[in-house]
């Protein structure tokens, strides 16, 4: 379904693309979204969850600049991970107004559960593209991306 927007060919090829792309990754996300639940675990903290054990320890600041979240969320989804004993927050040595955010024992095994079901989901998903496909599709979103 595209646009029925009768602007100028660019104003249409525009939205149409913006129409596709959001309806795509709402679509994706509705899928994967019964793994997430089914594991106890929004978007929000799989992902930080996801970032804090690929990556290792990261400052909420850090997080959320990663994932394109607000401070504000980052910190009630961290409060939440906290609050279930997935993850801890420490203080900075070198500045105490920063927090360091940690995997507890028990967010690293919730994460190394989940994470395999979610790639193979993921990879599922993806398999409909080339590898050209996935190329493009890259390299399309990078260029979106960074545009702000």
């Amino acid at each position: 379904m595209g646009t029925n927007y009768k602007g100028t060919r660019q104003e249409v090829i525009a939205l149409n693309s913006f129409i596709k792309l959001i309806r795509c990754a709402e679509s994706l996300t509705s899928r994967l979204h019964p793994i997430l639940t089914e594991a106890g675990l929004t978007e929000s903290q799989f992902s930080i969850l996801d970032a804090v054990n690929q990556i290792g320890p990261l400052s909420q600041k850090e997080l959320g600049k990663k994932l394109l979240k607000s401070g504000g969320n980052i910190t009630m989804v961290i409060d939440n991970l906290e609050r279930r004993g997935f993850v801890r927050r420490e203080k900075n040595v070198a500045d105490r107004r920063f927090f360091t955010i940690y995997l507890t024992g028990e967010g690293r095994s919730v994460i190394e559960k989940t994470f395999p079901t979610v790639l193979k989901a993921v990879v599922e998903e993806m398999k409909v593209l080339t590898d050209e496909e996935h190329l493009l599709l890259q390299h399309s979103c990078k260029i979106l991306g960074k545009k702000s």
